[in-house]
């Protein structure tokens, strides 16, 4: 019997996820017959829409609208839950571990295909900043969109019950750092979350909150020009925003955030949205790469 031919899709994203869809619409007969097979292998059984993190974030939309289901969606697709860790394009062979081998301690295995389409998508880019993994929080998923609203509200509760001003000001201090679309929309997103939230406690008012977003350019939101990125300055300064350009982040070690310009933030929050990179598993193949991977 002859063996199907295999199309090894890296990646559930937005590009592996659509690469797919279109794919099984196109091979719909050779697939029913079993000359063709598309194996999509991802770390999640889902695709998150990361355009919409800032608003789940915040509770204005829910987080059941961010994330599609790779299954429901790519019904004629075999799904595996894992990481590629290398591909060898010259064999046609890529290593993986799934959650079966991962369960059975095999360890990774090969997998072989014969064509294969890679978008395993990209990283958040961190820099070596002392404190940073420790105490960063990131914000390129929807746990982490999530868990960054629980945080927010979080802090809201402590600084409502503290008697200490020093812990309650800690409290009420967030740091973004990174002035792209996934650090603006953030901010602005949860600040209006937590403006709206702090009329519910009888303490906390929303000129007690403290926003900072820090930037090590001279302007924002660089991907719509120099005169919206100027107005944004203009709108989030408005909302009380403390907008710091030409800054960077030097420290957030012992719940102090220090910047490149001295200043010394007191804080229990620091999100890192300071750009992506290539996945590594690109550093793992034999394909030819770019400067960008």
């Amino acid at each position: 019997m002859t063996e199907p031919a295999r199309i090894l899709v890296v990646g559930g994203g937005y590009v592996g996820m659509y690469t797919a869809l279109r794919l099984q619409r196109q091979l719909r007969a050779e697939l029913r017959s079993g000359a063709a097979e598309i194996v999509v292998v991802t770390p999640e059984p889902y695709m998150t829409y990361q355009p919409f993190l800032p608003e789940a974030a915040a509770g204005s939309i829910s987080p059941r609208h961010v994330v599609v289901p790779l299954r429901r969606v790519l019904d004629r697709c075999r799904i595996l839950i894992g990481e590629v860790r290398s591909v060898d394009h010259a064999r046609r062979t890529a290593t993986l571990s799934t959650l079966a081998t991962d369960e059975e301690g095999t360890g990774p295995v090969e997998f072989a295909y014969d064509e294969l389409v890679i978008a395993p998508g990209s990283v958040s880019r961190t820099l070596p900043v002392p404190g940073l993994a420790e105490h960063g929080i990131g914000f390129k998923t929807v746990e982490e969109a999530i868990g960054l609203r629980n945080h927010v509200i979080e802090q809201m509760d402590i600084a409502s019950s503290t008697r200490d001003p020093a812990i309650r000001d800690a409290a009420l201090t967030f740091v973004f750092v990174g002035g792209g679309y996934a650090g603006v929309e953030a901010l602005a997103e949860l600040e209006d979350m937590a403006r709206y939230t702090a009329r519910y406690y009888h303490n906390i008012k929303p000129a007690d909150l403290r926003w900072v977003l820090v930037e090590a350019a001279d302007r924002i939101l660089p991907e719509v020009g120099g005169t919206m990125g100027r107005y944004a300055v203009r709108e989030l300064r408005a909302r009380n925003v403390d907008v710091r350009l030409g800054t960077r982040l030097d420290s957030c070690e012992d719940r102090v955030a220090v910047l490149s310009d001295g200043t010394r933030l007191p804080t229990r929050t620091v999100v890192w949205t300071a750009g992506v990179r290539p996945a590594p598993l690109l550093a793992a193949t034999d394909l030819p790469l770019d400067a960008r991977g």
